[in-house]
């Protein structure tokens, strides 16, 4: 399919949205993934323990969005997933988001109501309002000794930047809670698909007008297609500009280095997700797969996450430098016809997985919208 009437690059949460609604519309569909399966940083597959894991990292499903919700179980079976996280901070096991229980292990308080919380977070807090960054932000809900145990080295380590560097909207993000409530998502929906995300996206792309080309850079062939109605891209903003535009500062990205062990016995943690918040160590969690969907195995697998400057761009840094930059290459963005910039590298904007669906399912339902309005 060298002619589709729409180029999507990236088959990731974006480019199979797109793709699976422009086929359904009638559209040939061509999408290009540079790497050598689909489903972009959700892939899954078993390993050798006969666990399902995820390549890039836990990825855990919630919305408060009916659309996207109804939108999603079209391609799958999914089961009811309440995602709990728990942290090593000193000699004690707390958990995350910040609770009663947390101030209670960590600070030996007896505080048994919302109200007690309250106060002792009002207490502790340093009000900064509004907060300029993201250490103002965490200083202004939790006060200093709770940013020093919990957020203010582990933010180092996943962003190379402590908090007083980043945008305020980082951090605060990160709920916290006036009761025990120990979930990590207070979302309406929480689930996992049954089979797997990348059996989801086997579905959305199931389609006979669609054709998905592995293995595949879109900037080794792009002179080979011609004809296409729209492009859609996924990737990184700055490597779509990096061959035209000289002049302009590369972004920066962060990644993640995957350190997995198999392990020859039944179980190695007590949770799917423990978070190591201090300097005690490199790593920023430990992934024990086998606890999602209560799988079966008489061994496990673990994987150790390292964030790190290179390798494969994962999340965007948000602060002031790399947003005045980014808006430069929006502004570049924005003189092409019929060339569209969707998902979090070609946003530069951190997306959860709900808000990455909408996004592309928004820019579907306006383009076609604009063009029937237009008709």
């Amino acid at each position: 399919m060298r002619n589709p009437d729409i180029l999507i690059i990236g088959a990731g949460i974006s480019g199979a949205t797109l793709a699976e609604r422009y086929a359904q519309a009638g559209k040939k569909v061509l999408v290009l993934e540079k790497r050598n399966h689909i489903a972009g940083n959700c892939y899954d597959y078993y390993d050798e323990n006969g666990i399902l894991v995820s390549q890039y990292g836990a990825h855990l499903f919630h919305t408060n969005d009916k659309e996207v919700w109804e939108y999603v179980n079209r391609f799958s079976e999914w089961y009811p997933w309440e995602h709990k996280v728990i942290a090593r901070v000193d000699d004690k096991t707390v958990p995350i988001p910040v609770n009663i229980t947390t101030v209670n292990t960590l600070f030996g308080e007896n505080i048994r109501t919302e109200e007690e919380m309250k106060a002792w977070l009002d207490k502790n807090r340093v009000v900064y309002e509004p907060a300029k960054n993201g250490e103002e932000a965490v200083l202004n809900r939790v006060g200093e000794v709770l940013y020093d145990k919990m957020f203010k080295h582990y933010t180092k380590k996943q962003w190379d930047k402590y908090p007083e560097e980043l945008h305020a909207s980082v951090l605060e993000r990160i709920p916290v809670r006036h009761n025990y409530d120990d979930r990590y998502f207070s979302d309406e929906f929480q689930a996992l698909p049954s089979e797997g995300y990348t059996k989801v996206f086997e579905c959305m792309l199931d389609h006979p007008n669609i054709e998905v080309l592995l293995d595949t850079d879109y900037f080794d062939i792009k002179d080979e297609i011609s004809g296409y109605e729209k492009l859609f891209y996924t990737g990184p903003i700055d490597r779509f500009f990096e061959f035209e535009n000289k002049l302009l500062e590369k972004l920066e990205y962060r990644s993640i280095n995957f350190v997995t062990e198999h392990l020859d016995q039944e179980y190695f943690q007590e949770n799917s997700v423990v978070n190591y918040p201090g300097k005690e160590v490199d790593f920023t969690r430990i992934v024990e797969y086998k606890h999602f969907g209560n799988q079966k195995s008489p061994k496990t697998s673990i994987v150790k996450e390292y964030t790190v400057d290179h390798g494969e761009p994962y999340y965007p840094v948000p602060n002031e430098k790399n947003q005045k930059v980014y808006e430069q290459y929006k502004k570049e963005a924005d003189k092409l016809e019929n060339v569209y910039f969707v998902g979090r590298l070609a946003n530069y904007k951190y997306f959860n997985m709900d808000q990455a669906f909408k996004n592309a399912l928004d820019l579907y339902n306006s383009l076609e919208k604009e063009k029937v309005a237009v008709s």
